[in-house]
């Protein structure tokens, strides 16, 4: 029988390390005699030195998508079979009936995993997990707190509530960046159409002035003669930085170096930084509400916050486990707004931490529009500054040699 080395919380006693011989990881917490959401973490003996690989191959998992085409449908998951067992079916008869209905082969797949395994005498937590290319750890710790209570259905569903405005909120910044992504579109069209096609046409006719030019407007009548003699050339340099361009960006690193920058920017990296606050009130107040223990749900939370706090909720998480309450250590994180702060005290002593997180967090939900006000009426005009000055300069630039011209003629 396997043996392993868990962390595990108990209400009286706290956070204690212990070694257990179990059949599987899934039975530890029966062994124990436990809910399964106590369970902090699990390593089986012989194989802490390899935890770090085994946890790197299982985020890289989660990563990808089914069968490499589109992502699993949680919220819609969540929606469907928290209706299917509110309407008194059974829950391997739900989760049959929507792998009926289901047309994407991959996402049939992932279900099936999950029956067969609720089949073979699994809870429904368990064989979630089973799947991680489908169902993060959230959801599974919310189904592991909820399953045994008779509470499964209401956690489904405001766990697809969370999903709905996690998804409007990124709905509502997309479309406030449709009309800059669309500007810097049209502007660069331009601007390549009269460096491209335009002002090859006038090079020919301008370089007979030869040095008498501005130096801005010799730049670009070579520019414009190379263009003109090699423009296959040209766009594939252009394509080839552009390739670049988004192979950089995918990259872990870069992305989260740049979202620290925007962080900082004037304006803008507040009201980012509230944003990603209210989601992490919003994580927490579900996970604690579904009965998932304070240190444990921060845990759970660090893989849902924006990268640039992961540290602080870590930290956040490790003055917990050493006693501390949960608003002095995400005041001590800087995770506390002064409305949250005094909220989460507010309700660590009257027992409702849970729901004043989840007020803290619709608080602060205004802050979604002030900064799609904020991109309409200072990002957009900004950019149609720049795009203005840049496709004037060339034609200004273009026209300069021809003025001059006129004037030698008379």
């Amino acid at each position: 029988m396997p043996s392993y080395l868990i962390r595990v919380f108990h209400p009286g006693a706290g956070v204690t390390t212990q070694c257990v011989e179990a059949p599987d990881r899934h039975s530890l917490a029966a062994v124990l005699g436990v809910a399964p959401q106590y369970v902090l973490d699990v390593q089986e003996r012989g194989t802490v030195s390899a935890s770090s690989s085994s946890a790197a191959s299982l985020a890289g998992e989660r990563r990808t998508v089914l069968g490499r085409g589109k992502a699993f449908p949680l919220q819609l998951f969540s929606q469907e079979l928290a209706v299917l067992l509110d309407a008194g079916i059974a829950l391997l008869e739900g989760l049959s009936t929507l792998r009926e209905k289901e047309a994407n082969a991959s996402v049939r797949e992932a279900l099936s995993g999950v029956i067969e395994r609720i089949e073979q005498g699994q809870p429904l937590s368990a064989a979630m997990r089973a799947q991680p290319q489908a169902f993060d750890e959230l959801v599974c710790a919310i189904v592991a707190a909820n399953e045994r209570t008779g509470q499964l259905s209401a956690a489904l569903a405001q766990h697809a509530k969370y999903l709905a405005w996690v998804e409007g909120l990124r709905a509502r910044l997309i479309a406030a960046c449709v009309y800059p992504v669309m500007l810097l579109s049209v502007g660069g069209a331009v601007i390549m159409f009269l460096l491209l096609f335009v002002l090859p046409r006038f090079a020919g006719i301008l370089d007979g002035l030869g040095g008498d030019l501005p130096w801005a407007s010799l730049v670009l009548i070579r520019f414009g003669t190379t263009a003109g003699a090699h423009p296959g050339v040209v766009l594939g340099g252009m394509g080839l930085i552009l390739f670049a361009g988004v192979a950089i960006w995918r990259h872990p690193a870069v992305r989260e170096r740049v979202q620290a920058a925007l962080w900082t920017l004037p304006g803008l990296g507040p009201r980012l930084r509230v944003l990603a606050l209210a989601r992490l009130y919003r994580s927490l107040a579900m996970l604690l509400a579904s009965g998932v223990p304070v240190l444990a749900s921060l845990r759970i939370v660090h893989d849902v916050v924006a990268a640039p706090w992961r540290p602080a909720v870590a930290a956040a998480a490790a003055q917990v486990e050493n006693g501390e309450r949960l608003s002095e250590a995400l005041d001590a994180q800087d995770l506390a707004t002064p409305v949250a702060r005094r909220m989460v005290r507010v309700g660590e002593r009257s027992g409702e931490v849970a729901a004043m997180l989840e007020r803290a967090a619709a608080f602060h939900d205004e802050e979604a529009a002030r900064l799609t006000e904020l991109l309409t009426r200072a990002i957009n005009p900004a950019l149609m500054l720049i795009m203005g000055v840049l496709i004037g300069g060339i034609v200004v630039l273009m026209y300069l040699p021809i003025f001059q011209l006129v004037e030698q003629v008379q």
